[in-house]
């Protein structure tokens, strides 16, 4: 693939309580700060190339159904660990899925979005 260079990636999720959310990807995930925007904080999840953007918004939809944000690692049990002893409730503990060749864990953020942490069997991200 020879598409144009990127310096970064973000993904942007809307919320009704921009507090409430901040405290959880920076106290539960632990995510860093990376630009506060006012109505809008941008998370760093990868040094210099992934981001995640929390905004304010009044018309955040309820039903944050249809989006999966996966965070992808080999330590899910340690994620997992972090997580539980913050307080904060998973929709299960870490399991094989042999169907996506995939070892992972849900949970939701205040504003209902479903996080994924997971781990894929085999996959080969190196591309040298």
């Amino acid at each position: 693939m020879n598409a144009a260079p990127l310096d970064a990636q973000i993904t942007f999720l809307y919320t009704r309580d921009l507090s409430r959310s901040a405290r959880f990807y920076e106290d539960v995930l632990g995510f860093e700060l990376a630009v506060d925007q006012g109505s809008c904080r941008i998370y760093r999840v990868q040094e210099r190339c992934a981001f995640l953007g929390i905004c304010q918004r009044d018309d955040a939809p309820e039903d944050a159904a249809s989006l999966i944000f996966t965070l992808v690692t080999n330590e899910v049990d340690l994620w997992h660990e972090r997580i539980i002893v913050r307080g904060w409730n998973c929709e299960h503990p870490p399991r094989h899925n042999a169907t996506y060749g995939i070892y992972h864990f849900f949970l939701r953020d205040p504003s209902g979005y479903l996080i994924e942490i997971q781990r894929f069997d085999r996959v080969n991200w190196d591309r040298s």
